[in-house]
């Protein structure tokens, strides 16, 4: 019997692996961030309550096809690898949703405007779920160790902290300027080129489609009856709730708390994300010191302690001055966590002799996006509480409104996000997990 002797496969670039986080994130930042503003304040179609259940609904449906996507991306195994052909498909067609979502019809009635959105918002979520399935299952594959690992998942954050400076705190100035549906349509442009670009150049192993491929049920069982699965799925889920608050909240926080316009809104996203991408290094070099475990600890915490002066400040430039911390303890995050996932995938490897990375990160992912619940539910209460119905209905507190979306719901999630993360512990020694990291 003869045996198969593969080629050594190219070396992927980190550079260019982690600038597809950039195509990925563009559309998603901005429609995640600017939906409820959109069609809530912006064109006052929809009101708080109809965008709440249209969260609950797509949590929902997000919780079942992320599993599929993993599922059937481990299985796949073509000429151009497992990933790379649902990269390249689905990335056209996540725009076309993405760019229909911020252009409704003009001829549509008033109130079939919540059916639109639904539809587009199902559409939208599911195909990003698709791209970001599979793109995140490349990461450990294509990069070995945690040295390795922290040098691509710092340059991935910050091409994905650039993506955010121009889809989040830009995205104010550039609506005013041309309008809501000509900025979709550029950034949805500019992710398919980025995208493609970046699985066109991702060299997956041949051997890993020679390896068994994972049975559903199974890889099911053997994930879900993982304890650490559940509590980093728990924690990733409440900080990203926590954070999609925040995102989310301050368009509304700046006008109605601060009484200024889009371009506060711009400034006060921009300082988080510039102070972010100036941090990730020292975010590396603490890592080094202290291993990976308690600087991912300390991050956590540092987010939820920087969120509560914002909640007593009046100003633009208070305001921006207390986003300052919150950017630093961003960094410490985005610098952590996929390491600390990509540790487990390693485990569950090393165990299994399987390569399910696509399911056991789209599983991952069905609990992160359960952070739609607590969206759901702030913006349910926003309603109940305080009466904000919507930018014709503000109720007669919108002030107070707007913190408790931005401040008071982000910093009671954070708790419970750092009281998870004290449960994670691996049984290896990482005095050094990201040597040579720099």
């Amino acid at each position: 019997m003869q045996t198969e002797i593969h080629q050594p496969r190219k070396q992927t670039s980190p550079f260019r692996y982690a600038f597809g986080m950039f195509g990925t994130s563009i559309p998603v930042n901005m429609f995640k961030t600017y939906a409820a503003f959109f069609y809530i304040d912006r064109l006052g179609f929809v009101t708080t309550p109809q965008f709440s259940l249209i969260l609950f609904i797509y949590t929902f449906i997000d919780a079942i096809d992320n599993p599929i996507y993993g599922y059937l991306s481990d299985r796949t195994r073509t000429k151009w690898g497992r990933r790379r052909p649902w990269l390249v498909i689905g990335a056209p067609l996540l725009v076309l949703c993405f760019i229909l979502f911020f252009n409704p019809p003009e001829a549509l009635a008033k109130g079939s405007m919540f059916s639109y959105m639904l539809i587009m918002y199902l559409l939208t979520g599911t195909l990003d779920s698709l791209i970001n399935a599979n793109y995140g299952a490349l990461f450990p594959e294509l990069f070995k160790g945690e040295a390795l690992r922290a040098k691509t998942n710092a340059l991935r954050q910050i091409f994905q902290f650039v993506a955010m400076i121009i889809s989040i705190a830009l995205t104010p100035v550039v609506t005013n300027a041309i309008g809501f549906s000509a900025t979709a349509m550029i950034y949805g442009l500019l992710a398919v080129v980025v995208i493609w670009y970046m699985a066109l150049g991702s060299y997956e192993d041949p051997a890993s489609m020679e390896k068994p491929k994972p049975a559903f049920f199974s890889s099911l069982k053997a994930i879900v009856l993982n304890p650490r699965f559940w509590v980093y799925g728990i924690t990733n889920a409440a900080f990203y709730a926590a954070l999609g608050l925040v995102q989310s909240g301050v368009p509304f926080f700046v006008k109605y708390n601060l009484g200024e316009e889009g371009l506060a809104a711009t400034i006060m996203l921009g300082t988080v994300i510039l102070t972010t991408i100036l941090f990730i290094p020292v975010w590396v070099r603490i890592i080094r010191k202290t291993g990976l475990m308690p600087a991912w600890r300390a991050a956590l915490i540092l987010i939820g302690l920087s969120i509560i002066p914002l909640y007593f400040t009046k100003s633009l430039l208070s305001s921006t001055l207390v986003v300052v911390l919150f950017g630093f303890a961003m960094a410490g995050v985005s610098t952590t966590m996929d390491i600390v996932g990509a540790r487990i995938l390693d485990e569950d490897a090393r165990k299994y002799g399987v390569q399910r990375e696509g399911t056991f990160g789209s599983l991952l992912s069905v609990l992160n996006k359960t952070s739609g619940l607590f969206t759901s539910l702030a913006f349910l209460l926003v309603f109940r509480i305080y009466g904000f119905e919507s930018g014709t209905n503000p109720g007669e507190t919108p002030g107070q409104a707007a913190k408790f979306l931005t401040v008071l719901f982000p910093i009671a999630i954070m708790i419970l996000c750092v009281t998870m993360s004290r449960f994670l512990r691996f049984d290896e020694k990482v005095p050094s997990e990201v040597e040579e990291a720099e």
